[in-house]
């Protein structure tokens, strides 16, 4: 268990700007994927999907939605706008999570999105193990995903988990207490 306990607790965002470049194996993104497979999910409606963006498809990303950003964006920044552009390229992968709503709709849409987020989850605290590191991003840009790649009618983008290879941390992640956070109740 304490091993357990460490990698969730060493959990960290690592961006973009922190990944050495380094392709990462499709066999590596297979496990991570495997990983998220094995959330929760209520009535297993499994609702999470991810389009793997590698290669030059981050390149094609990126180019999207910067271009996105600039039509879309009254103030518009030119550093916000090479940001958007190259940060794709900057991951080893970018996974556009997707929250595939049960037609059925035997949930409530809040059920399926935690559970998309319990699957991303299980691939961040995966990372690790391989020397990666994992950033989500939930830009208000991901709403125009279906412009550049097919999404069904029923999904949605939540955000963009951006994957790469990043050198070790002993960074501590700082947290306030849990005892502020709970309340025992046993009467």
């Amino acid at each position: 268990m304490s091993k357990i306990n460490e990698i969730i607790r060493k959990r960290r965002s690592v961006y973009p700007m922190q990944y050495i470049d380094k392709p990462i194996p499709r066999e590596i993104l297979e496990e991570l994927l495997q990983n998220a497979n094995h959330a929760p999910t209520h009535k297993l409606t499994e609702p999470w999907r991810f389009k793997v963006f590698t290669g030059n498809a981050r390149k094609h990303l990126g180019e999207f939605l910067a271009k996105k950003y600039r039509q879309i964006t009254p103030d518009f920044s030119q550093t916000k706008f090479e940001k958007i552009r190259s940060n794709p390229t900057k991951a080893g992968a970018v996974l556009a999570i997707i929250l595939h709503r049960d037609p059925a709709q035997s949930v409530p849409e809040w059920e399926e999105i935690a559970a998309v987020a319990c699957a991303v989850q299980n691939m961040w605290i995966s990372l690790e193990q391989y020397g990666l590191g994992g950033y989500w991003s939930t830009p208000a840009l991901c709403q125009f995903l279906g412009e550049h790649v097919s999404i069904e009618e029923n999904e949605k983008c939540l955000g963009f988990f951006y994957i790469g290879y990043c050198e070790p941390s002993d960074r501590i992640i700082l947290k306030k207490p849990i005892e502020e956070k709970v309340e025992w109740i046993d009467k």
